[in-house]
């Protein structure tokens, strides 16, 4: 029996991505356990005590936390189902053992596994490590187990180190816990886990009513750090709190430390599978146009049209009309007696399956009876990416039945080398487009200022003279801001600074060009791409960017080499430069693991002269949600880095789409890195290949399938 191609995409995901997320598919083990009431360190908890619980597979909360003790702001991701990852930003008034800061403002990760599953007699039971990368203040380690009593009560108790067994010990079974060593932070204490003195604790959670839960907890932290710093001693173990849910999403916390210490917490809790416009928002598309019988066109049947050399110019002009209308640009066509090939730029859909599938009935309404092959070819930046072929006769017979029948008969594959027949849309090139309007620029995790932001207002001009040539630019004027304010770390004699000025770039009460490019992208063999750019490629460098990539469309692995000779820009942002050049390039190796996992490695030279790697990993959601991490270790030292010791981060992308229900391919996001350091740091390149092309090719496309006939 022949499978359909998508029926063989799917059979050919389910290997890798079991042994990717092994603890994701299983054989018929019970869910785990989940709970949406959150602690003063951003994971599922009681008070500052954890519990055994995670949250829904996916799901993203980002909390803050205030009280004297000190100040907690947390992003949680569940990465897994039974893995949970929280990156933290915290201060604590009066504690910086080494800047002299007032606060010491402190970034942490923490990383908790379900181990056991709740059953009907056994609890689930759960195993954590707290601040694990930074500088250890909050560092703590534990084991929990936690209970549903009735579905209003969970009890949970646990051993906890470090932090929480401040008091109440009950032994040290695995030896002494070294000292710890502030140092520059960043670096994993493994030497730590585990180890020293261990305390119970224990607490419970009752759900009152469907609003309001109240909590209790007997704790092992006594706030050693923060009492000696000049907080309020605590003079109890029992910490209580009352969480409000505010909607369906946000919730408010208040609590109790120690019979003392009063505080509060605002959480917002959300799943990216969930939006709050599921179907979108968007106008339906046109209805597919059954072809008349033959009777009623002989002509039309006959194909004899094709010989009017005016036939092909009016149908292109009218499909290019109306694919406009549908957020599509037409660049070329092709077109035969039996056959037609469309190649369109999607402008509008996030899902490239919806342009193709309304594409798909335009065609229907515009061609003459006879055409019965439709070749539809994505392109991007002027390179065919991927080419689907239905008969015509299958979109009118299977319009009104589910995508996953017209998938059968869906032939995606490598769009053909050299366009033979194409005849480019007048009117299409050159393009111009331009664009004025604000932006906000913020700057997160300073470690002398939380939150730093700028104001302004923004130019943009993008110039196609022919298609995959580009010249695009933007003018910035700030309007007002703390980004730029501040000294900036000292640099140490024969330093390469390259990332640590970087609020010399900013405050800037003058009009700046962050960007300013000339970009040549090209297909010059099939499954090969290439890229090359010139100009103010970013904010601190210019010069000359060359990438080539391979990415077949059947394949899971993509490989891509780039190469940079970039030269440091003055800090006016303008035309001037300063002394410092390098060249840079990487090896690059990306691979989709399935079920949402994509990751990537790449290999070789950075800005600052150091060699290494940087690893990462995404997960992706159907509806277009990326959360990201990533980490980067060259052969410059921890001392030679600075404050972190390596670079490292968190990335999230959110569709635009995803937040108002109106179509859109616009993204809002960034980096959420600890520091802006010299180490591990490249070019910061606009439209790198990978993600360029990977959207309209066969993997996206089965993706994102059933909204075909969207």
């Amino acid at each position: 029996m022949n499978r359909s191609p998508i029926y063989r995409w799917l059979l050919t995901t389910a290997a890798p991505a079991l042994v990717v997320a092994g603890v994701v598919v299983g054989p018929a083990y019970p869910e785990p356990m989940t709970g949406t009431h959150l602690n003063t360190y951003g994971l599922p908890g009681i008070v500052d005590m954890p519990t055994a619980e995670g949250l829904k597979d996916g799901t993203l909360s980002v909390s803050a936390a205030w009280s004297k003790l000190g100040r907690r702001n947390n992003m949680t991701f569940q990465v897994l189902p039974r893995v949970t990852a929280t990156l933290r930003y915290s201060g604590i008034k009066g504690l910086d053992p080494k800047q002299g800061r007032d606060y010491l403002y402190d970034r942490s990760f923490d990383l908790r596994v379900q181990v056991l599953d709740e059953g009907a007699y056994s609890p689930a039971v759960a195993v954590g490590v707290q601040d694990f990368i930074g500088t250890g203040v909050l560092g703590a380690e534990y084991v929990v187990a936690t209970k549903t009593i009735n579905p209003r009560l969970r009890v949970t108790a646990g051993l906890g180190w470090g932090r929480f067994a401040n008091r109440g010990s009950i032994g040290s079974p695995f030896g002494d816990r070294p000292a710890l060593d502030v140092g520059l932070g960043g670096k994993p204490n493994f030497k730590q886990w585990f180890r020293g003195d261990v305390a119970p604790f224990a607490g419970v959670v009752w759900q009152a009513n469907d609003k309001l839960s109240l909590a209790a907890e007997y704790s092992g932290d006594a706030y050693e750090r923060e009492v000696g710093a000049g907080a309020d001693k605590p003079s109890s173990r029992i910490n209580l709190g009352a969480t409000y849910q505010l909607g369906q999403n946000y919730a408010l916390t208040g609590y109790l430390i120690g019979g003392k210490t009063v505080g509060l917490q605002f959480s917002m809790v959300m799943d990216p599978r969930q939006s709050p416009f599921p179907s979108g928002l968007e106008k339906a598309p046109a209805p597919v146009r059954p072809r008349p019988s033959r009777a009623a066109d002989p002509d039309g049947w006959s194909g004899s049209w094709s010989a009017d050399p005016t036939a092909q110019p009016a149908i292109q002009e009218a499909l290019k009309d109306s694919l406009a209308k549908e957020g599509q640009i037409l660049e070329s066509m092709a077109l035969t007696a039996n056959r037609a090939e469309v190649r369109i730029r999607n402008t509008r859909y996030l899902q490239q399956a919806e342009a193709i599938g309304r594409t798909s009935r335009l065609m229907t309404r515009a061609l003459p009876p006879s055409v019965e092959t439709l070749v539809i070819t994505s392109v991007e930046k002027g390179m065919p990416t991927s080419s689907v072929t239905l008969r015509r006769s299958d979109i009118e017979r299977l319009e009104n039945t589910p995508t996953t029948e017209i998938a059968q008969y869906a032939q995606i594959g490598e769009p053909a080398m050299g366009g033979a027949g194409l005849v480019q849309t007048p009117g299409v090139f050159p393009r111009f487009q331009w664009a004025v309007g604000p932006y906000m620029s913020v700057g997160l995790f300073d470690p002398d200022e939380p939150i730093r932001y700028e104001i302004g207002g923004k130019a943009t001009a993008r110039y196609e003279p022919i298609s995959g040539l580009i010249f695009a630019g933007e003018i910035r004027q700030r309007a007002f801001g703390t980004i730029g304010k501040g000294e900036r770390s000292p640099v140490e004699p024969g330093q390469t600074i390259v990332r640590s000025d970087a609020r010399e770039y900013g405050g800037k009460t003058h009009p700046t060009i962050p960007r300013l490019t000339m970009t040549w992208y090209a297909r010059p063999a099939e499954a090969v791409y290439t890229r090359v750019t010139v100009g103010l490629l970013e904010r601190a460098f210019g010069g000359v960017s060359g990438e080539v990539l391979w990415k077949p469309n059947d394949s899971r692995l993509a490989l891509g080499a780039e190469i940079n000779r970039v030269k440091k820009r003055d800090y006016d942002v303008l035309f001037d430069f300063q002394d410092y050049e390098v060249t840079t390039g990487h090896l690059s190796a990306y691979y989709d693991f399935g079920q949402g996992f994509v990751g990537r490695i790449d290999a070789g030279k950075y800005l600052a002269g150091d060699w290494g790697a940087t690893v990462a990993i995404d997960r992706e959601f159907a509806n277009g949600w990326v959360v990201g991490a990533y980490a980067t270790k060259t052969d410059m030292s921890a001392e030679e880095f600075g404050e972190g010791s390596f670079d490292k981060g968190i990335t999230i992308s959110i569709p635009l789409a995803w937040a108002t229900g109106q179509p859109s391919k616009d993204r809002i996001g960034g980096d959420l890195r600890s520091l802006n350091r010299d180490g591990g740091s490249r070019v910061r390149i606009s439209g790198r290949l990978y993600d360029e092309i990977r959207y309209s090719q066969k993997g996206k496309i089965y993706e994102g399938w059933g909204r075909f006939w969207r």
